[in-house]
């Protein structure tokens, strides 16, 4: 066998580098930011309302701390908690839709992907709708269009604004057509509560897609998106597909569409709660 010469040397070093945010795999860090790759502790990370201090990515909140970074302390009073999605259709893919159920309340917590109820922003009283992307990918199946309705109603009653804040991949599929009517269903609330006088305060959180951007997600008087939130009724990489051409870097993200006029307002988290609580006082007396 030949011997080796110094010139051919395998060089076994290994290079020392950051991997580019791509290159993060499923086992990443829930707390590393996909933006810039920096790490984060929990109550670091809640501090800065979860949006990375470094390069300003916002991050997934649940509905539960959403609330509590928008209410008064103490003001939020949850209703409708009995709530819960039936299995009319015996729903079954690689489990019975009742188990997947059970799996998502267990898991977080919570009845369904909307919380509602009665609260207060900065003094002002409000009714709030929030999701969570968290219980089955904030999907809208009869619950979650139910509870949104009868917010509206609520707000109608009261006399007070409804502040929605949405986070969804759309409409359950294991719902079927039940969840695909829960579109007009919630379309005919924000109509209702517009006819009694009543205002909508829209706030788009990544992601906004599907059944819900094509329902009450896009009705509010006023429209706010967070920074980077994507918002189109199908994903860019289903769009490409389907067209076969290349989309532009932004396409369907908040920006892009305040460019073409689709929202009123990209507002960072930080300045949501000031926000809300400055068009709450603009439209207290409708």
């Amino acid at each position: 066998m030949a011997q080796m010469s110094a010139t051919d040397r395998i060089d076994v070093s290994i290079e020392h580098k950051r991997a580019a945010p791509d290159d993060q795999g499923a086992g990443a860090h829930p707390n590393t930011c996909p933006a810039c790759g920096s790490h984060y502790r929990d109550e670091e990370l809640s501090r800065h309302l979860r949006v990375c201090p470094q390069c300003g990515h916002h991050f997934p909140v649940r509905g539960p701390e959403r609330i509590a970074q928008l209410a008064d302390e103490g003001s939020f009073e949850e209703d409708e908690t009995h709530l819960r999605s039936s299995d009319p259709l015996a729903f079954f893919d690689l489990k019975p839709y009742s188990e997947r159920l059970a799996e998502a309340e267990i898991s977080t917590g919570l009845g369904d992907a909307m919380i509602t109820g009665a609260a207060a922003i900065e003094g002002l009283p409000c009714r709030l709708a929030v999701m969570d992307f968290s219980f089955m990918g904030g999907s809208m199946g009869s619950v979650v269009g139910e509870k949104f309705a009868r917010a509206c109603e609520h707000a109608a009653e009261d006399g007070l604004p409804l502040v929605s804040v949405s986070a969804s991949g759309g409409a359950r599929m294991q719902e079927g057509i039940l969840a695909l009517m829960q579109l007009p269903k919630t379309v005919c609330a924000v109509e209702e509560l517009h006819d009694a006088g009543g205002v909508l305060i829209s706030v788009l959180a990544h992601p906004t897609t599907g059944g819900l951007l094509a329902s009450f997600a896009s009705l509010g008087d006023v429209l706010l998106a967070e920074p980077g939130a994507l918002m189109s009724f199908a994903g860019p990489r289903v769009v490409a597909q389907t067209t076969r051409e290349k989309l532009p870097d932004d396409f369907g993200l908040a920006e892009s569409n305040l460019r073409f006029g689709h929202i009123d307002q990209i507002v960072p988290r930080a300045e949501l709660r000031p926000t809300v609580a400055r068009l709450l006082r603009l439209f207290g007396g409708a």
